[in-house]
């Protein structure tokens, strides 16, 4: 009797594993962060930015209208996209990432980064055509800025913010490798910092968070690691798309001595679907 009790404890855990795994993975939830600007700018105000990572084509609603709306709502002052919105594979379309991403600039300016995704997809034509090519001027069309190791400064309530959106090799984002990336090559990629802005770096991969800070960002956004698929509350994600255990940033705000580091948990999944214990998430920044 003892051992079926058992038996059915175990199995009645798994099937609410397995129901609180397809709940997170039909939702998601506004996740706030309060930073604070000091020495940067001119006036005691706020500034509020919706940041989006890792959608992978993944509909909320009709046409998106659940996610639109509540991204609405907050009234954010810029919209800065962290790549990987899109699913990049042979066949497969962009559109739900398009007809999303299309509706932003009517609520406020978008700035986009590549993630691994996009960037394979752009450099990769022979396999996947001019899919990028097409999703990026209908999207630019829009009114999407796109930084490709590219930055540009924005006035905001007297902030003055540097944006700078970097794309490392392909190669940082191959399975079972371990590369290196530095901070001379983050400035040989996309210039150097800006000490006399809040520097703002939208870099998709979190694994090279050192090479970011030494670059010297103020504010780092990445993604990537769809919170570690599962994560152990209290602690951190357990995998990387890179199949490395236990990262280090993987869904949370740290502060690495002066530079905040914010890794959105993104708002699909890929290949593994699966969540658990980690709920997809928008991510809201209060720069103060």
């Amino acid at each position: 009797m003892e051992c079926w009790k058992k038996i059915a404890a175990f199995f009645g855990t798994l099937l609410l594993l397995f129901g609180e795994s397809m709940r997170e993975c039909h939702m998601f939830r506004m996740t706030h962060y309060c930073l604070k600007v000091s020495g940067k700018c001119g006036q005691d105000q706020e500034c509020k930015m919706i940041f989006l990572s890792d959608l992978h084509n993944k509909v909320y609603g009709d046409k998106n209208d659940i996610l639109l709306e509540s991204i609405r709502k907050e009234e954010p002052d810029l919209i800065l996209v962290g790549g990987d919105m899109l699913i990049g594979k042979k066949g497969v379309s962009p559109n739900a990432a398009l007809e999303l991403v299309r509706q932003l600039p009517k609520i406020a300016p978008v700035y986009y980064a590549l993630g691994n995704h996009e960037q394979r997809m752009k450099l990769k034509t022979k396999k996947y055509g001019n899919v990028m090519f097409h999703y990026k001027k209908r999207l630019t069309e829009a009114g999407v800025r796109f930084l490709e190791n590219d930055s540009t400064e924005v006035l905001l309530h007297g902030i003055k913010l540097r944006l700078t959106g970097l794309e490392i090799p392909m190669k940082a984002y191959e399975k079972w490798k371990r590369t290196s990336v530095t901070s001379s090559q983050v400035k040989g990629l996309a210039g150097p910092a800006d000490e006399a802005c809040y520097q703002i770096l939208l870099a998709h991969n979190p694994a090279y968070v050192p090479a970011y800070k030494k670059w010297g960002a103020d504010l780092v956004l990445s993604g990537h690691l769809h919170g570690g698929v599962v994560r152990i509350p209290g602690w951190r994600g357990v995998v990387t798309p890179q199949a490395a255990l236990f990262p280090k940033y993987s869904g949370e705000l740290t502060m690495t001595g002066r530079t905040a580091v914010v890794v959105s948990k993104g708002l699909g999944t890929h290949t593994v679907n699966l969540r658990l214990f980690n709920p997809a998430e928008v991510v809201a920044l209060h720069l103060k």
